[in-house]
């Protein structure tokens, strides 16, 4: 793994203080894998490939702590925080349990306009590819995926509840992009209409199980990944430095 600083940070339109904006581009690099897991985030370097004063880059990191993206230690300063198969099952088993709580208030409190947002994000999804031109991920699609997610949990009526959901789905996303060169049959489209028809139906029960399998079989895929990061370890003498840091706790 390299700590060169040639590499495309995302860039977003100024918007708000120079701090933010530099989250923003850091939060995005991190969840695409830009970033790969462990890299040692440098402010300097990273000050001055983004332009912006040092200080607005560790304040950046360090609101990107508490959200489990970048780890602060003294003396070493701050780094992507790592990934490992434990955490990746901890993190899913997590994300189903309080997805379910969610889902289920959600089919309770939900009405009628509450349908309506689910069927729209869903279509909306549908309609996005998931890859752009040149054969590389599309992020309107993961964005939109995210949405469709988020709307099925939008009426549980708890604000902390949503506020933890998102924060699983952020760490979510960010093993998901270590995975995106696994080609599978998956039908993803499928399962997500299944998702909303349980959800039309009200049958809870239902749409807790889809949810389930749905994010376990994303979960099995990673796993497929860093398996493939091991064997090409194992075989080569040493990592690529494209390849992902495992730690096994």
């Amino acid at each position: 793994m390299t700590d060169g600083t040639n590499i495309l940070i995302p860039r977003f339109p100024s918007s708000g203080s120079q701090a933010g904006n530099v989250y923003a581009s850091l939060r995005a690099g991190i969840l695409s894998g830009v970033f790969l897991p462990g890299r040692k985030m440098k402010v300097v370097e990273l000050a001055k490939q983004l332009e912006v004063s040092p200080g607005a880059v560790r304040e950046a990191l360090s609101r990107l702590v508490p959200e489990g993206l970048v780890l602060f230690r003294e003396q070493r300063g701050f780094s992507v925080a790592p990934v490992s198969v434990e955490d990746l099952d901890d993190l899913t088993q997590l994300r189903c349990d309080m997805t379910e709580l969610a889902v289920r208030r959600s089919l309770a409190n939900g009405g009628a306009e509450w349908e309506a947002s689910v069927l729209a994000a869903a279509h909306h999804l549908r309609r996005t590819p998931k890859s752009l031109a040149d054969g590389t991920h599309n992020p309107e699609w993961t964005e939109r995926h995210n949405r469709f997610h988020e709307t099925v949990t939008s009426a549980c009526n708890s604000q902390h509840l949503l506020t933890i959901l998102g924060q699983l789905q952020r760490q979510s996303e960010r093993y998901r992009a270590l995975s995106a060169h696994i080609v599978t049959s998956r039908d993803v489209d499928a399962e997500h209409q299944a998702l909303v028809d349980a959800a039309l139906d009200r049958d809870a029960d239902q749409l807790v199980r889809l949810t389930n399998e749905h994010f376990r079989k994303t979960a099995l895929i990673i796993r497929g990944a860093f398996s493939t990061v091991e064997d090409s370890g194992t075989s080569s003498g040493s990592r690529p430095e494209t390849s992902v840091s495992l730690i096994k706790s």
